[in-house]
């Protein structure tokens, strides 16, 4: 798999209004260097289209904590063997000194491993 390393001179925000260049989206999906990437090995709650007041939690605090992880410095993109995704994001694992920034985010409660579809996440908190 063809893997893609960036520096820590990239600094991440918060996408708003296009145009989105290098920015994070919510806590699976950020914009690098005007490309829209999916993180290939979890799911993140949703924040603009959470189903519940506890997913749009949830999903706001695996928004800043990807921005924060994009922030600490170099990462490395792994393509994920699919590509792209059904909306045509780019799919990768993103990867800092071998590990993933994904099963980070799952080890810290704001993700969960990807099961090949979304998980329900207002159920989780009921």
């Amino acid at each position: 798999m063809p893997a893609l390393a960036f520096s820590a001179a990239l600094v991440f925000t918060l996408c708003g209004a296009a145009p989105r260049q290098t920015c994070v989206v919510d806590g699976d999906t950020f914009w690098l260097a005007g490309e829209k990437v999916r993180i290939a090995d979890i799911n993140a709650p949703e924040t603009s289209q959470a189903q519940c007041p506890s997913e749009r939690l949830r999903g706001e605090a695996a928004k800043l904590r990807l921005l924060d992880l994009l922030n600490q410095g170099p990462v490395e993109l792994l393509d994920d063997p699919r590509s792209r995704d059904r909306y045509g994001r780019r799919l990768a694992v993103v990867l800092r000194g071998g590990k993933s920034l994904g099963s980070q985010l799952v080890a810290e409660g704001l993700a969960e491993p990807w099961r090949g579809q979304p998980s329900s996440w207002c159920a989780a908190a009921n």
